[in-house]
């Protein structure tokens, strides 16, 4: 799973931010990581030099396999806080996708596709 971290002007991108969102993101997601091709992670500062209630802002985009990007935003008072938000979010999004993915392959009725190939090898 590779992590691309950006972020604002208002907002210095260093090593420590760096690996506190890589610490933070596999362990959100340590069960679905395999699912997982590449997260971007977007840091924000609404309001730059002024003080302001929730205005950091923590969006996440994750590419899964063969499926279209998903994303989810996050504010909060800190950024620490926004990365958590949006951390637990992603993996709840994540893992009711697959959950649903995986209904839909329970219910199926026809043979799976690598059995039809064979089949029709015969």
């Amino acid at each position: 799973m590779k992590i691309q971290i950006n972020t604002d002007h208002n907002i210095e991108g260093h090593e420590a931010l760096a690996a506190y969102v890589g610490d933070i993101l596999e362990s959100a997601l340590s069960r679905i990581s395999d699912h997982i091709m590449r997260i971007e992670v977007h840091l924000s500062d609404e309001n730059g030099d002024k003080k302001g209630q929730n205005d950091k802002r923590c969006m996440m985009e994750a590419r899964l396999e063969g499926r279209q990007p998903i994303a989810v935003t996050n504010e909060a008072a800190t950024l620490n806080q926004a990365i958590n938000g949006a951390a637990d979010k992603l993996a709840k999004m994540i893992e009711n996708i697959l959950d649903r993915l995986h209904d839909q392959n329970d219910r199926r009725t026809d043979p799976p596709l690598h059995e039809q190939k064979i089949s029709e090898k015969s």
